[in-house]
């Protein structure tokens, strides 16, 4: 069986989450207690599923017991993957606004960032159990082409997620390298460029003729594969690197294109993300 464990901050994405795994095939459950996970797998096996998605979060009493809950299902020999969802605070507290949530933790003493700062130092301990999804400035669109993604992968198979963003905006929440190229010649200083990105062409001839970008990305390179093996040697499902410039328009850019076009050769499966080209 493959089993998705769904956590993380109310207000991250979790229903999107589900929602699109339904309607890939997966057999959904919102808001499952941790202690039944072993139960339901038991149950599971005795129907036609093998695609499974369960949705837990902060309200969940049993939470405790999630980490030896997947221990238990991974030594019966099911794929289990976790995604755990986040967002930044700023993110948070205005989708509660727009939609006028109340969060599961708030009450008459407590504001909606406090609410929601309590909920991230609870789960705070369970956000490195498996992928860290920042969906800060992620469409549900973005989000849904994502977690199809993710549910591809196969067992024991690293998943390679390499993102560009901009330092302006902050450094995303589920990098788990980060790497600062902006020390590097900037092509917004040039006004022809300054329109294009990192994908096309005068801007990839701009970058690669100056000596020290091919040596801090192939620096860059080296690294990945160097700890990479750590990684999988760890049992670990994803590894994202993330790649930053001042805006995330061209630095950055050429360097994910460059490093998943690297990176997609081997038997990994890599995926390019550009952040504030998304939006």
């Amino acid at each position: 069986m493959h089993l998705i464990i769904l956590t993380g901050l109310s207000g991250s994405g979790k229903s999107i989450a589900l929602k699109a795994l339904e309607d890939i095939e997966f057999y959904c459950i919102d808001n499952l207690p941790a202690t039944m996970l072993p139960l339901m797998s038991h149950h599971i096996e005795a129907t036609a599923h093998n695609k499974v998605a369960i949705s837990i979060d902060c309200r969940n009493a049993a939470l405790e017991s999630l980490p030896s809950a997947i221990d238990q299902l991974q030594s019966s020999g099911h794929q289990v993957d976790v995604l755990f969802l986040e967002a930044n605070v700023e993110t948070l507290v205005k989708r509660f606004s727009e939609t006028r949530r109340k969060h599961p933790l708030s009450d008459n003493n407590t504001t909606l960032a406090e609410s929601i700062a309590h909920e991230r130092e609870l789960l705070a301990e369970y956000s490195g159990l498996g992928h860290r999804i920042d969906t800060s400035s992620m469409s549900a669109k973005k989000l849904r082409n994502q977690i199809r993604e993710f549910s591809k992968r196969t067992p024991n198979q690293i998943v390679l997620l390499f993102t560009s963003f901009g330092f302006k905006a902050g450094i995303p929440l589920d990098a788990d390298f980060v790497f600062d190229v902006r020390s590097l010649p900037n092509p917004h200083y040039d006004k022809s460029l300054r329109p294009q990105t990192g994908k096309d062409a005068a801007v990839i001839a701009f970058l690669e003729k100056e000596t020290m970008v091919s040596e801090m990305l192939n620096d860059v390179q080296q690294y990945v594969e160097k700890w990479l093996p750590s990684f999988e040697q760890d049992n670990r499902s994803y590894l994202t690197v993330a790649i930053g410039c001042t805006g995330g328009q061209h630095r950055s850019v050429y360097f994910v294109e460059q490093l998943y076009q690297h990176f997609a050769q081997s038997q990994h499966q890599t995926i390019a993300r550009h952040r504030e080209l998304d939006k």
